[in-house]
């Protein structure tokens, strides 16, 4: 008999634009379309999580770096405090995928990542159009960020230990293939139409049995925009709901899941609603 798992949802309504962007309230908009309660689980509202410094660090390059560093960690304060009761997961909920550097912040050494995001997150204080944290944030765990990003620390996650999976490919826009070739070559890397061509299910299957310890984070911007039009860097070329699903499920079942991240659905554009409870029904259905 499989055993539930027993979650802790942890709300981190972090916007790393620091202008209470549509990302600010997707945790308490997926709340309230009943993802956690169908979960059975414990909410904790991280408030210190709260950007609220648009101007960009002229050092780092980073727009509110000192609040972002706080966020990182008052999150990685909360997803401890789960860790250290055995019987339950951490369910962490932004907010944007910033939320990950506190995630890894708080995790021991050599727990492996599952990227699911239509972006790569590879750009650096220097190279991002918007100085957002949520551009740089696979690049600041890896070792490839600004300088003084946690400099007093080896990269909380070995390249070696990354798969990074539904990103769009270079034919996208020239500005994709740029990001795209930033990224460490040690990253194993499918991008959507990789992840298409190979088998969501499959690829999935395989990836889940890796057997290591493993975080699994989806940014919800690798759905295609005409799937999920409720994220603010829509993009075309992305997963639809079924791909996601098919990749997604094997590895949210992996039998040495650490936890799982959720990221980048804005609420704003979602004025009815419809979109969070789609969210929120196959977040559901997944992670049950």
């Amino acid at each position: 008999m499989t055993r539930k798992i027993a979650w802790t949802a942890i709300e981190a309504p972090l916007d790393s634009s620091g202008t209470s962007r549509g990302e600010e309230r997707a945790p308490a908009a997926l709340r309230q379309a009943g993802l956690f309660k169908r979960l059975g689980a414990d909410v904790v509202v991280v408030t210190e999580a709260l950007i609220r410094n648009p101007g960009r660090d002229p050092t780092t390059g980073m727009i509110a770096v000192h609040e972002v560093l706080g966020a990182t960690s008052a999150i990685a304060a909360a997803v401890r405090t789960v860790l250290a009761d055995g019987g339950r997961k951490p369910l962490v909920v932004g907010g944007d995928c910033t939320v990950l550097l506190g995630v890894f912040l708080a995790l021991p050494r050599g727990v492996r990542l599952w990227f699911v995001d239509g972006h790569a997150d590879f750009e650096d204080g220097e190279s991002s159009t918007t100085g957002e944290a949520a551009d740089m944030d696979l690049a600041i765990l890896t070792g490839y960020g600004p300088a003084g990003i946690f400099d007093d620390r080896p990269p909380l996650v070995d390249p070696g230990s990354v798969t990074l999976l539904g990103h769009r490919p270079d034919h996208v826009s020239a500005e994709v293939a740029r990001e795209n070739a930033r990224i460490d070559p040690a990253i194993h890397a499918l991008t959507a139409d990789e992840v298409r061509n190979h088998g969501a299910a499959a690829v999935g299957r395989e990836i889940a049995g890796e057997g290591q310890p493993t975080w699994l984070h989806v940014d919800l911007d690798v759905l295609d925009e005409r799937a999920l039009p409720a994220v603010t860097y829509r993009q075309p070329g992305g997963l639809g709901w079924e791909d996601v699903i098919a990749l997604a499920g094997p590895l949210a079942g992996a039998s040495r899941l650490v936890g799982v991240s959720i990221a980048d659905f804005n609420p704003d554009l979602d004025p009815t609603g419809r979109h969070a409870r789609q969210v929120a029904d196959t977040f559901a259905a997944m992670l049950a």
